[in-house]
């Protein structure tokens, strides 16, 4: 997008801010814990590509609004409407997206991050997370099957038998145990998770 083009674009779904050289796109769902819907998805894939081509910015900042949840993954109520078989491609385009940007990516995780939540946190480039997020993976129990690049990237991530007892077992694991596991880079009190991802996008 060109920035006259980038200045008319609307969401609805999601807060795309451009300050000291830092991109940050916040899922501005709250009341929902973040999760998001196909429309989500298409609004994050196009805020991740404006910033991923824009010279100006250095780094993208992925996280979510109100201090429960980053993205509890996709909407229940969409899912069940049928949203996800009609585009089940959706989420795997903005992994991609997310994977090849351009620019280092951080996912600023305050809270819940779960379910495709959980993708997006370790699909970015580093992860800071505060001392009450909680991570994990809940697709077996509600019958959305674990396949394709966001779960053989898991592997990359913390190891092949650690990504498979996050799977199978839909588990839940506090900030602690996610930095153990080399989920995150870094836990910090909730009221310094501003601070710290300020300072680590200077840096």
């Amino acid at each position: 997008l060109t920035k006259a083009e980038e200045d008319k674009v609307e969401f609805k779904d999601i807060i795309y801010e451009v300050r000291d050289r830092v991109a940050r796109i916040t899922i501005n769902r709250p009341k929902q814990l973040n999760a998001f819907t196909g429309d989500t998805l298409k609004e994050l894939t196009l805020a991740v590509e404006t910033a991923g081509a824009d010279d100006d910015i250095g780094v993208v900042v992925l996280t979510g609004a109100g201090d429960r949840a980053f993205s509890a993954g996709g909407d229940v109520n969409w899912e069940k409407e049928g949203g996800l078989e009609r585009q089940i491609l959706e989420p795997y385009l903005f992994h991609v997206t997310l994977s090849r940007c351009l620019k280092p990516t951080i996912a600023r995780v305050n809270g819940y991050a779960v379910g495709g939540g959980h993708h997006m946190a370790y699909f970015c480039d580093l992860t800071i997370a505060s001392e009450q997020a909680i991570f994990g993976q809940n697709g077996p129990r509600v019958g959305s099957p674990a396949c394709g690049a966001i779960v053989s990237y898991l592997t990359r991530v913390v190891g092949a038998k650690k990504a498979r007892e996050i799977w199978f077992l839909c588990r839940q694991y506090d900030a602690a145990a996610a930095l153990d596991m080399g989920l995150v880079n870094a836990v910090v009190p909730l009221e310094e998770l501003e601070e710290t991802t300020v300072e680590w996008c200077a840096e």
